[in-house]
């Protein structure tokens, strides 16, 4: 008996009530929801909406689901259908007992997420590099499901990590095998780290970053791949070609389509659109047309605004200590008496106001003129006068 190795849990499911609380699909929503949320920081990050992420993950989550378990009963479909079938037909619809094949979640959830995509006018592949860190990390937390289902491990071991699987589930006593669900977990840890570090160095778009989490996947999985005795495409061996695997196979395509990918979209800078299309189109049209980008309202014209209509209201108000002027024109005098009143007091003004200097100065005028007169008579001869009398 080896002195070490990795126990397997002796449940996988536990009851609330008569409610089935199954640890595999606990691990599947625990990598869903860190995915969903380390994709909506990086979207953020971006310079997308928040709670954009969070919206496209509802059909890509469904969709996702539907693809993985169709490629798990496509290509293991002898184990629901057949004469050597150990399940029934109808349990092929019971997701809860393991069975999601990573490329047909990753395939169909990928259709959900573009048809996200395209109701908002988003470009699927700056959706694509973002969440592709969070798709790998998701995996290696949904991987530890396996464990504790007891499936998914490799070959014989003695090797000190070894992985006791009971007899019910195809172990035999007393020997240890791969935990290959441990071993890919790891590797989609480093791999998301990876992604991360290559995502912030090379700042790789258009879908770049995604093609490179694929490529890193498949490499992992075609060597883990070939650790593992479960069967796949059979119900007691795996089938295979050319002494490969079936998803070994798999593996390799998608691994030489993901580098092409990679290599052909090196040079391309087209832009991509991570803001809804409404709100790209109301950015572009500008302000409201009714005023100009000159009279377009701020905040600091707003402010100031009220600030000059408070003033203006203040100084139309009255002080709280002036008179009511009802008061004031009931106690003013009759406009009639006032004006006899002031009459003969302004003819007493203008007589007091002619200066003495002013009147002595017509009474000696007055004077002068009298000496004339007489100084002429007296000068005046006899015939003169004479004249003057005859006349009068």
């Amino acid at each position: 008996m080896p002195l070490a190795s990795i126990p397997s849990p002796s449940q996988g499911v536990w009851y609330l009530g008569f409610v089935p609380i199954r640890a595999y699909a606990l691990c599947i929503v625990l990598g869903v929801i860190f995915a969903v949320w380390l994709s909506e920081r990086r979207w953020r990050a971006r310079g997308g909406q928040a709670g954009t992420i969070i919206d496209i993950s509802v059909p890509a989550v469904i969709f996702g689901l539907i693809g993985g378990r169709l490629y798990h009963v496509i290509t293991d479909w002898q184990t629901y259908f057949g004469e050597r079938a150990i399940k029934k037909p109808y349990q092929a619809l019971f997701i809860w007992e393991g069975g999601l094949g990573i490329w047909g979640a990753v395939a169909l959830g990928g259709v959900g997420v573009w048809l996200a995509c395209r109701r908002r006018g988003l470009s699927l592949s700056a959706v694509a590099d973002t969440v592709a860190p969070g798709i790998i990390f998701a995996q290696a937390i949904g991987r530890w499901g396996n464990w504790f289902n007891q499936e998914l491990y490799g070959g014989p071991t003695t090797l000190p990590w070894g992985l006791e699987i009971d007899q019910l589930h195809g172990g035999e006593p007393g020997v240890l095998y791969h935990p290959t669900f441990l071993y890919e977990s790891i590797w989609d840890v480093l791999l998301g780290f990876v992604l991360l570090w290559a995502g912030k160095r090379f700042a790789l778009h258009h879908g770049r970053l995604f093609a490179l989490y694929v490529a890193g996947y498949t490499l992992g999985r075609f060597w883990i791949e070939g650790l593992r005795i479960d069967p796949v495409g059979g119900v007691d061996h795996a089938v295979t070609l050319l002494g490969l695997r079936l998803n070994q196979w798999t593996s390799i395509v998608v691994f030489i389509g993901a580098l092409a990918y990679f290599w052909l979209t090196r040079n391309k800078d087209s832009e991509e659109f991570i803001l809804p299309a409404e709100v790209r189109e109301a950015a572009a049209s500008g302000p409201d047309p009714a005023h100009g980008v000159d009279q377009a309202d701020s905040a600091g014209d707003t402010a100031a605004d009220s600030d000059a209509a408070a003033e203006a209201g203040q100084a139309d108000k009255a002080p709280e200590d002036a008179p009511d002027p009802e008061v004031v024109r009931a106690d003013a005098p009759d406009p009639a008496v006032v004006a006899e009143d002031v009459a003969p007091k302004e003819e007493s003004v203008r007589e007091e106001s002619v200066p003495e200097e002013s009147a002595s100065e017509d009474d000696a005028r007055e004077d002068d003129a009298r000496e004339g007169d007489a100084t002429a008579k007296q000068g005046e001869t006899p015939e003169v006068v004479q004249q003057e009398k005859n006349s009068r």
